[in-house]
């Protein structure tokens, strides 16, 4: 024990002397917490539209007034040359056209039918069908106010009617920054642990003091647990920071669940991850290959631990990469904690699955490290 107290008062020593890295711990992750949130945000507004109306009639301008009125869509040009607007497409400063044909009051109002062009620009996929989707319902709500207006509805309905009701649980705001604060919080996390564990060891190496450790009569276990215990309190302090005042105060998100059940998570995720740093250092002789292998890891957590899309989605063989990730279960736990309030009943899987990875890169970790006097 006290072999690991001194080793935990030279790490911290080194840390708080380092100027450049205290910025890296402390200060990007609550930045990157503060703004990123802000701009992952997936609902779709703003979308630039251009309007070809060939018939310039009432019917025509009440149609661009509510569509200009949804809130989802910009009117970016309103000709009537179909030319001029789709060039607009080719050069990315439209992403729908909307032609409306001449005679289209005339035609709605004696046929009670006619047709509406839309070109759509599909280079975004999500953000031209979304588009697309909203264009279509708004015009479908513009031909149920005609049919409101001309026809003449009989007093009593003959078809039958059927009253949906809903009721949105856990999200009632369906505000999406309270999806998007918990996954990103637990990815700085990640970020945090990974890249700082692996950059301290291998830093050790290229200066040469890791060799002055190795001829001491220090114990591997005794040489991990100092590199890990540090940097396990460190990320304790910037989760807690980035849930009690950030989302907190700036998104007003508070956890449903049990603090304590989230921290016991918190807890255990730490290690796997530490130890997945102090793995990748094992393997690594300088600090450009450990950035190098641990931004390779990075990646396919981040974009395939169900942060930004549903794992559900995914195909198979990527799901099974996705559940191979402790970060796919910590970002479900700490949505479902502060979101749900799930209890431990409802994670039991999820905990078995985080504590089998810190089990299982720490003990690989100890086996590589090779101790040489």
């Amino acid at each position: 024990m006290r072999t690991i107290l001194f080793l935990l008062q030279k790490e911290f020593r080194q840390i708080f002397r380092n100027r450049s890295i205290l910025p890296i711990i402390f200060v990007m992750p609550l930045m990157q917490l503060i703004v990123l949130p802000l701009a992952a945000d997936y609902e779709v507004k703003n979308i630039n539209l251009a309007v070809v109306d060939h018939d310039h009639s009432p019917y025509s301008a009440q149609l661009c007034a509510k569509i200009s009125g949804s809130g989802y869509f910009r009117l970016v040009n309103y000709g009537s040359d179909f030319k001029t607007a789709f060039e607009l497409i080719e050069t990315d400063k439209a992403d729908l056209v909307l032609e409306i044909p001449a005679g289209f009051e005339r035609t709605v109002v004696r046929e009670n039918e006619d047709k509406v062009f839309i070109a759509v620009n599909a280079i975004n996929g999500v953000k031209a069908g979304l588009g697309g989707s909203y264009l279509n319902r708004i015009l479908n709500d513009f031909n149920q106010d005609i049919r409101l207006k001309w026809m003449q509805l009989p007093r009593y309905n003959p078809m039958p009617v059927v009253e949906v009701t809903s009721s949105v649980w856990f999200n009632p705001h369906m505000n999406y920054n309270f999806f998007m604060v918990p996954g990103i919080l637990a990815i700085l996390v990640t970020m945090m642990g990974s890249y700082m564990t692996a950059l301290n060891i291998v830093k050790e190496k290229e200066i040469g003091t890791i060799e002055q450790l190795n001829v001491t009569p220090i114990r591997k276990h005794h040489f991990v647990l100092g590199k890990l215990i540090p940097f396990w309190v460190l990320g304790m302090f910037v989760f807690s920071v980035g849930l009690f005042i950030i989302a907190r105060l700036i998104y007003g998100i508070v956890p449903l669940g049990g603090i304590a059940l989230l921290y016991g998570f918190l807890a255990v995720y730490l290690l796997a991850i530490l130890g997945l740093g102090l793995l990748i250092s094992t393997y690594c002789d300088t600090q450009q290959q450990a950035m190098s292998v641990t931004f390779f890891f990075m990646m396919i957590f981040m974009l395939m631990s169900g942060l930004f899309t549903s794992i559900d989605s995914m195909p198979i063989w990527a799901k099974g990469i996705a559940y191979l990730s402790p970060v796919t279960y910590f970002i479900e736990v700490v949505r479902m904690i502060v979101l749900k309030g799930s209890t431990f009943t409802d994670l039991k899987i999820h905990f078995a699955a985080i504590a089998s990875f810190a089990v299982v890169l720490n003990t690989w970790a100890i086996l590589n490290y090779k101790k040489r006097s």
